[in-house]
């Protein structure tokens, strides 16, 4: 595994022109650009505020502004979601160049999850005036934003990898992912907050790395905590083992992508 990462480093320049190439097919004679980084995250915020308010009448929200606590989930959620979807096909929506030259496949999902990072970043920028409009303090604690992106990258490209490989073979991969994408939806903190799970069923709920990753972004964000660091490293540990796993699978495959595809 070492020596296939370290020949990937060779094709730096390469990853940089499918990223680049990626973020301007995703937004060329689109009307909004780059303003659909922020607009994602901002409609699932509003719609969420609206059944929860209008329709359901609850507000929980852990004691801060509602749009704040919402907006807080929906970056990183919309990261995941975004990586998942362009990743799935990143393989078999290239195929002239896998059939004509050789380099590292897995450029393919490596470029899908940097240029969403792009989106993160703008629709994260957006997050900082919205605390800046509510008064929320800036602490010590958001330091620990950057170990939970980490942490985050580990989940989407453990996934990435998985599902981008298997696509080739299983056309209905791509069927199937945003369908198990939508029932991850429900079984992470989004619209609700950790503490409204059942005390039973906490233990499982956060096996879900996405719901170990959300509420550590409100913990450091909205409350100035640090994450939970058993959990935080527990998870961390799975999904690097994971990511190697899902990596061997991967090598393991690249040699058939040019004949199935």
């Amino acid at each position: 595994m070492l020596e296939h990462v370290r020949r990937l480093t060779q094709y730096w320049d390469l990853l940089a022109t499918f990223t680049l190439r990626d973020i301007q097919i995703r937004y060329k004679q689109t009307f909004l650009g780059v303003l659909w980084a922020v607009a994602q995250p901002l409609a699932l915020m509003v719609i969420l505020t609206a059944l929860k308010s209008v329709i359901f009448g609850e507000q929980d929200s852990e004691g801060v502004p509602h749009p704040i606590f919402l907006y807080c989930a929906m970056v990183p959620w919309v990261f995941f979601r975004s990586v998942l979807n362009y990743a799935t096909t990143s393989i078999s929506g290239n195929m002239n160049l896998v059939k004509k030259i050789y380099f590292p496949r897995e450029i393919f999902p490596f470029s899908a999850i940097l240029a969403c990072t792009v989106d993160f970043l703008i629709a994260s920028a957006i997050f900082v005036g919205m605390m800046l409009f509510y008064h929320m303090p800036f602490t010590s604690a958001l330091l620990w934003v950057l170990v939970l992106f980490l942490v985050e990258v580990l989940f989407v490209l453990a996934v990435a990898m998985f599902v981008s490989a298997s696509n080739v073979f299983y056309r209905d991969v791509k069927y199937i992912v945003p369908l198990l994408v939508q029932v991850l939806f429900f079984a992470s903190p989004l619209f609700y907050s950790v503490s409204q799970v059942p005390e039973h069923l906490r233990r499982w709920y956060m096996l879900n790395p996405m719901a170990v990753i959300i509420d550590g972004f409100r913990q450091v964000i909205l409350h100035g905590q640090g994450p939970n660091l058993v959990q935080l490293g527990l998870t961390g540990g799975v999904l690097f083992v994971l990511l190697a796993l899902a990596y061997a699978y991967f090598k393991r495959c690249e040699s058939r992508f040019a004949d199935l595809i």
